[in-house]
């Protein structure tokens, strides 16, 4: 008899990032091992109040939209409490709340203690949470110190999606039951890619012996989007044969737009598919970020067999634990990045060798089908 799964995210799909991709996947793979799985979202594209996602159960919850979206806030009115209602109906065998900074993270907290349900909180930050502007950025770094604090006069079990998560937990003063890893789903990546024929190259005209390099993701400042654009108009001074692309959406849109030319190319907001055919006609991954927890974008890149290089956030080194992975830099300061972009262009021998180290290293710890059963067997 399996368990009555729920899942509190407080942004899911169709909205893009790793965390929504992280709460899918768990979600269907704990579906696959015999359980039942519902998903507690934020309500914040009007979509439907509820709805069944490839076997999911999914509930909206109605919300404030702030920060283009990248903060939700809970709207208690009366949609809100008939869903609460409904929730408490359910009887869930378990809850797992994703991160810990959302008032909806509270919420599935205190929801779960209120209906005396086992709780676990998977946390996916290394560093405090970033909107560019330092004055924000402290009264942010507050404010995250209070909620998690809230947070856990409801749940005591804290858990990572990496070590560097796990670590960063200790600066709140928890300590982490464990690493539950940001995986991916091998078979689904290998299927589309089976499915669809490589495309982006011949779009842009750009010839096999060419470099590419790509990165996917939110247009944020805290990814290194403009640190990783200076690097590119650097090194296409010497290395003419290269091309950038950026697939995502975000608050940086008009400003690489502002770069664009033929070399460098802005795609926007892809499909899951798009970006795996992308990367699969990809030789170079670049993720400069100021924080991440433990990146699906490096992961998926890794499995359309790009060499990758990224800063040391997040679970870097757990991912590319020496050089004969990947590249791992100190920071996304734009001479660092451009050098060590610059080393992996001169060295496709090594890339090619790294690119099987980095797969075999992720095929051998970094599944769904591995997290999904250490999830399943949690007390």
């Amino acid at each position: 008899m399996g368990r009555a799964y729920c899942i509190f995210s407080a942004q899911y799909l169709p909205h893009m990032g790793g965390v929504e991709r992280y709460t899918y996947n768990l979600a269907k793979k704990l579906i696959e091992l015999g359980n039942t799985v519902t998903v507690v979202t934020s309500n914040l594209q009007q979509l439907a109040e509820y709805e069944n996602m490839d076997g999911i159960s999914v509930y909206r919850l109605p919300c404030f939209d702030l920060l283009d979206g990248r903060y939700p806030v809970l709207k208690c009115c009366p949609r809100f409490k008939a869903i609460h209602q409904d929730l408490k109906n359910k009887k869930f065998d378990f809850v797992i709340v994703n991160t810990r900074f959302y008032i909806h993270s509270v919420y599935g907290q205190w929801f779960a203690k209120s209906q005396n349900i086992p709780v676990i909180t998977i946390d996916h930050g290394s560093s405090h949470l970033s909107v560019g502007n330092p004055v924000f950025d402290i009264i942010g770094g507050v404010y995250e110190h209070v909620i998690t604090k809230v947070g856990q006069l409801f749940c005591k079990d804290y858990y990572g999606v990496s070590n560097a998560c796990v670590d960063w937990l200790k600066h709140f003063h928890i300590k982490a039951k464990g690493v539950l890893y940001n995986s991916v789903d091998i078979e689904s990546i290998e299927k589309v890619l089976g499915q669809n024929e490589k495309k982006y190259r011949a779009a842009y005209g750009i010839d096999e012996d060419a470099v590419v390099i790509t990165f996917t993701g939110r247009l944020l400042p805290e990814k290194g989007i403009p640190q990783l654009i200076n690097a590119f108009e650097q090194l296409q001074k010497t290395y003419r044969n290269t091309y950038l692309f950026l697939a995502g959406d975000g608050g940086l849109e008009d400003f690489v737009r502002l770069h664009e030319n033929k070399h460098l190319i802005p795609l926007g907001r892809k499909s899951f598919e798009e970006v795996m055919i992308l990367l699969s006609e990809t030789d170079i991954f670049c993720l400069p970020s100021f924080s991440e927890g433990f990146s699906t974008a490096i992961l998926e890149a890794i499995v359309c067999k790009c060499y990758v290089v990224t800063t040391e956030r997040g679970g870097a080194r757990e991912t590319f634990p020496t050089d004969d992975y990947g590249m791992v830099i100190q920071n996304n300061n734009a001479r660092i990045l451009k050098d060590a972009l610059v080393k992996a262009i001169n060295n496709r021998v090594k890339r090619e060798e790294a690119v099987k180290l980095s797969y075999d290293r992720l095929k051998n710890n970094f599944t769904w089908d591995i997290v999904s059963e250490k999830v399943n067997e949690l007390p």
